[in-house]
């Protein structure tokens, strides 16, 4: 078992201990996350580049944290991405990377500011699961695109071990208000054995 803060990313807290779980790790996220090989964002900018007409168009970085999903979205070719955090310890980390055009903190269980239609695509990279983001959260993204908007987001395998997250994607898809385009299981962590689904749907 890896030691370090990825040891208690999974366990179960409320919004303000995970706030202060990722404030505290800030510092040294981006080492230990690649240290094992974190390969999510990657897989998650590569398959909404792949279902995206225009990557000059906004994106919304939702969970940013400290910018490794804003780097792979660069690096896919999406030119104007903006992003949301928890944590202020993360938020810097990203702003220090240069990537984004805004950085903004959020609190849990807040609506989203913008209006639907401010995005062509939001991103969940990593963000909704075990000691993390409830799946209440989905609902809130989905609703924060006009219809043709992308969500790409991503469950990893302590996710996909509770079934009211693959249900919530199963809804909104057997209800028609969204289409999944793609689905790819494959590495989230490597290193410590860790395996995600990778999802791009659009709203309908």
């Amino acid at each position: 078992m890896t030691k370090g803060f990825l040891t208690q990313a999974y366990g179960p807290r409320d919004a303000d201990q995970t706030r202060q779980l990722y404030d505290d790790w800030a510092a040294s996220y981006d080492a230990e996350v690649g240290e094992h090989g974190y390969a999510t964002p990657g897989r998650c900018a590569a398959a909404l580049a792949a279902q995206s007409a225009d990557l000059t168009a906004p994106i919304l970085d939702f969970g940013c944290g400290t910018g490794l999903s804003g780097l792979a979205l660069k690096l896919a070719g999406f030119t104007m991405i903006d992003g949301l955090d928890l944590s202020a310890d993360m938020l810097k980390s990203a702003d220090e990377k240069g990537l984004y055009r805004s950085l903004s903190q959020i609190e849990a269980d807040v609506p989203l500011a913008h209006s639907p239609g401010d995005y062509a695509a939001i991103t969940a990279i990593g963000v909704i699961g075990a000691g993390a983001a409830p799946i209440s959260v989905f609902d809130t993204l989905m609703d924060g695109l006009a219809p043709g908007g992308h969500l790409v987001f991503s469950f990893n395998d302590h996710a996909l071990e509770d079934p009211q997250n693959q249900a919530k994607v199963d809804d909104w898809t057997s209800s028609g208000r969204a289409t999944l385009l793609s689905q790819d299981y494959g590495p989230h962590l490597p290193g410590i054995g860790l395996q995600s689904n990778v999802y791009v749907l659009a709203k309908t």
